[in-house]
């Protein structure tokens, strides 16, 4: 599946995968992370779009009861509704997904009564970032629950990265750790493949 050439074998045009992800601070592990996933999918052919941590610290809090949705949110309802896969990145706050990306994630409730609702059959990839590993383990199982709910398909593989005492990324937001490239890159292919596999049926 790591292979760049089966974006060539696909029919039709190379897989949209959209990156959700980050915290309010600029250059976090979790973004960062996110950026590498989707350079690799990049090199496999894939066409990425990333929401961060800018874009979605920007966004108003999600109402169900509002009608009308402000440019951002319409800007990450519409990436998400053309993509073939998404990969969700969060640290893991209090054993959880963080408020921020919850709230993106929120406003695919507006996908419920499209042709293909929410994420349905979409292959979706979890990256997680926590101060230690029980942190990382929770929020994984929750992102997992919450990409079930939504009908999408978590890869095989969750990377989940324990950030207690350890620099992960360098200032350009290249991953220091090759073992951890490696997962992120892993996350990446299995989005990539399996998007890919659709388009051919």
């Amino acid at each position: 599946m790591n292979k760049p050439h089966m974006i060539a074998q696909a029919s039709g045009r190379a897989p949209f995968i959209v990156g959700i992800g980050g915290t309010t601070r600029p250059g976090s592990s979790t973004e960062s992370a996110l950026r590498v996933a989707l350079r690799h999918a990049e090199s496999l052919g894939a066409e990425t779009l990333l929401f961060g941590g800018e874009a979605l610290a920007a966004l108003e809090g999600y109402s169900p009861e509002q009608a009308s949705r402000s440019e951002g949110q319409r800007a990450i309802v519409e990436a998400v509704r053309k993509a073939d896969a998404v990969i969700f990145a969060s640290p893991g706050y209090h054993g959880g997904v963080s408020g921020l990306v919850k709230n993106a994630i929120d406003l695919l409730e507006d996908l419920r009564a499209d042709p293909r609702v929410y994420l349905d059959g979409m292959p979706v990839g979890c990256i997680v970032t926590a101060a230690g590993w029980q942190g990382c383990n929770t929020t994984l199982g929750a992102m997992r629950s919450i990409v079930h709910a939504l009908r999408g398909w978590p890869t095989p593989l969750g990377v989940t990265l324990n950030t207690a005492g350890v620099k992960l990324f360098d200032a350009n937001g290249d991953c220091s750790d090759e073992q951890v490239k490696a997962s992120l890159q892993m996350l990446a292919e299995q989005v990539v493949g399996v998007s890919v596999v659709q388009q051919a049926q």
